[in-house]
């Protein structure tokens, strides 16, 4: 077994023992104690009283955080004529149709979030093995289909952040960066559980959020407070 290093070791001490914090004390424990050589991501993990091999228990949705991610989103646009001149100014980094779709079959995903008019829905359909395992899949639930592109591109790069239960009922998301001031990334947490909260589906029974935590891309996990988490 390989030896734990100090920096691990350091934060690990610091975690143990504390859980069930207020927003605003699991953000400050975070922060203090991230210490990697990068601008760490916070992260944030949701547990659920959904069962997501239910169609009727599936929670998905958008939200668009208050201080943004601190990530450069790179933005795929499947749109043709005026539409895709409208994406290109409003900054979408890929805009193509078919030859984009030819460059997706082929294994190449240079983009972070999709975004289809509705017209390219037989394109973007070919695509479901591929985009839908990522997360990717445009979905006019979620705003990814559209004819406002230059909306959507806007959203999508300002701190719009896709949410989408995974196996066991997470729901997991980066909500900022480190680097971040702790009231910044105090709204940011709020604002994404008040967002998961909204969408319960109507298959949900008992209690829906069963658990909050945050944790830093390299750093331990702390439990949060639902209570704290909700601001009730």
């Amino acid at each position: 077994m390989g030896k734990t290093g100090k920096r691990v070791k350091v934060a690990r001490e610091a975690f143990a023992g504390k859980e069930n914090l207020t927003v605003e004390d699991a953000v400050g424990l975070i922060k203090s104690n991230a210490s990697a050589g990068f601008d760490e991501s916070v992260e944030i993990a949701m547990n659920l009283g959904v069962d997501p091999r239910h169609a009727d228990q599936m929670v998905r949705g958008v939200v668009t955080l208050p201080n943004g991610t601190g990530k450069t989103v790179r933005v795929a646009v499947f749109a043709r004529g005026a539409k895709a001149d409208e994406a290109r100014v409003a900054g979408a980094d890929i805009v193509g149709a078919e030859d984009l779709m030819e460059t997706v079959q082929g294994g190449t995903i240079a983009f972070d979030r999709c975004i289809a008019t509705p017209d390219m829905m037989p394109i973007i359909g070919r695509l479901g093995k591929v985009l839908g395992p990522r997360n990717l899949m445009p979905n006019p639930r979620i705003g990814t289909v559209t004819s406002d592109v230059k909306d959507a591109v806007g959203a999508a790069k300002g701190g719009q952040v896709q949410f989408k239960t995974e196996k066991g009922g997470v729901v997991h998301a980066g909500i900022g960066k480190t680097r971040f001031e702790s009231d910044k990334l105090v709204a940011n947490v709020r604002a994404f559980v008040d967002a998961v909260s909204k969408a319960r589906p109507t298959g949900a029974k008992g209690t829906y959020v069963r658990k909050v935590s945050l944790s830093s891309t390299m750093g331990p996990g702390v439990s949060v407070s639902v209570e704290s988490a909700t601001g009730n």
